[in-house]
């Protein structure tokens, strides 16, 4: 079941400044929607998993440093057990609205400098805005309410014993060659509409949702052998932007073309972090690639290269005892430990305008997430990003627990680390599968507004006094 967000006490109005009475849901001055101001999240964006240094365990890997420039398009060496706070690909801290020498007005791992004018409190934000940003904006975006049930939340009958398949609304008509029901008309989910995928170590599903027309979401979980033998196991999410031309193609071409290369990279003997950047990277190049079309396409559809195709991306690789995440855009990595009486924390920073005003200390976090501009991201894979910037972080948790690689579609109805960890089975470790299935129900129970992507990979470490501070699952 879904679970309801409680309404934030507020000091004040973020129309009129004037302090709401209790329990009231609108403004009693102004008029303004109360019930549109988020929750505070209880979690600190990018959190490190704090552990206490350890000797490296006889036969672990023995990773070479990553090389060391002044370019912020290089990886720093992998952070060690006793510097666990996360660093960018710069080598930076990441970011946030604690960190003193935050820039404002910029993502984690941005080059410093000035903040350009015309924003609030002067500051101005490369923005793209997405159609998802306003869950009940159904007709502007194209989306709509399905005509029937939905397969994913009933019972199925079943099969018949011809074989024929039957549709998922009425349970009784046949299926044409054309993918519509003979009897009720209703159009048959297409094989990217619901995705899952299970390996030993970490499961993934991907679903439509309630409104959208088409999934735009993408994965890809792997799982690869490095040079001393032992496991590195994969995932990748990317999230289509709605508002682009072919967000469906620029996500699955971004985490195919993310995945290839770390797979060609890992067993190599790479950095897990610079092989994190690399596959970054690929998957921006992979996505500029679908904006270059013959020219012969231009006539038959001007539109799509006024817009390219672009996507976010978020991954995850577990690899010798390390933890690396990377990220462009807004879909997130948690990590849920599995004694839940441990802290919960979120490992990205959002590429959002809500996370630059927060980070430059123009609004706190209440007041940024309840504006209409909110979700717009600040960074994204496509041939007309200002830049590409990605941002990678390598932990060593010391417990084992559950690393969820999810899209925005989860996060919307999950959105603290506390949060998500409620909505995690207990049993998510050993059931990955089953536990993606009931993140992505409770994304559907909440609403199903946006498309639902989620990858769990469990993170298993030595007990202590087996010689290694953590290794992987």
């Amino acid at each position: 079941m879904s679970q309801s967000h409680q309404q934030p006490a507020l000091a004040k109005c973020p129309g009129c400044e004037e302090p709401p009475a209790a329990g009231d849901l609108f403004c009693g001055v102004c008029g303004y929607d109360l019930s549109a101001v988020p929750a505070r999240p209880d979690d600190r964006p990018t959190m490190a998993i704090t552990v206490p240094p350890a000797a490296p365990a006889a036969g672990a890997v023995r990773w070479p440093a990553a090389e060391e420039t002044d370019s912020s398009d290089v990886p720093a060496p992998v952070v060690r057990p006793a510097d666990v706070p996360g660093t960018d690909s710069g080598g930076r801290p990441l970011t946030g609205p604690d960190t003193p020498d935050a820039t404002p007005g910029r993502g984690a791992g941005s080059p410093a400098g000035p903040l350009p004018a015309g924003g609030p409190g002067g500051a101005a934000v490369r923005v793209r805005h997405d159609d998802r940003a306003d869950p009940g904006g159904a007709e502007a975006s194209g989306d709509f309410a399905l005509a029937a049930p939905d397969p994913r939340a009933a019972d199925h009958a079943a099969a018949p014993a011809s074989g024929a398949k039957v549709c998922v609304a009425c349970r009784s008509g046949r299926v044409d060659p054309d993918g519509y029901c003979e009897n009720c008309g209703h159009a048959q989910p297409r094989e990217r509409d619901h995705m899952e995928q299970e390996l030993d170590a970490v499961a993934a599903v991907s679903d439509r949702g309630l409104r959208h027309h088409r999934n735009e979401d993408s994965f890809a979980v792997s799982s690869t052998a490095l040079p001393d033998g032992s496991a590195a196991v994969v995932a990748i999410v990317c999230d289509g932007v709605s508002s682009a031309s072919r967000p469906d193609e620029a996500s699955a071409a971004a985490a195919s073309a993310a995945n290839e290369a770390l797979l060609e990279s890992l067993p190599r003997g790479t950095h897990p972090q610079t092989a994190m950047h690399e596959a970054i990277v690929a998957a921006s190049e992979a996505v500029n690639a679908l904006a270059r079309e013959p020219a012969g396409a231009r006539e038959h559809d001007a539109h799509r290269h006024q817009n390219a195709p672009a996507c976010t991306l978020v991954g995850a690789i577990a690899a010798g005892g390390l933890l690396i995440v990377g990220w462009v855009g807004d879909s997130r990595v948690y990590w849920v430990p599995e004694d839940r009486t441990q802290p919960t924390a979120r490992l990205t920073e959002d590429d959002s305008w809500a996370a630059q005003m927060v980070a430059a200390g123009l609004m706190n976090e209440a007041e940024a997430y309840a504006d209409e501009r909110a979700h717009a991201i600040t960074g994204w894979l496509g041939a007309d990003a200002y830049e590409l910037e990605p941002h990678t972080a390598a932990f060593k948790p010391d417990r084992p627990g559950l690393v969820v690689v999810c899209t925005d579609g989860l996060w919307n109805y999950a959105e603290s680390g506390e949060e998500m960890a409620a909505a995690v089975p207990a049993d998510a470790g050993d059931q990955p599968l089953r536990a993606a299935r009931a993140l992505v129900g409770h994304a559907l129970d909440g609403g199903g507004h946006d498309n639902v992507t989620v990858a769990l990979l469990p993170f298993a470490v030595r007990p202590q006094g087996a010689g290694s501070a953590c290794d992987t699952a």
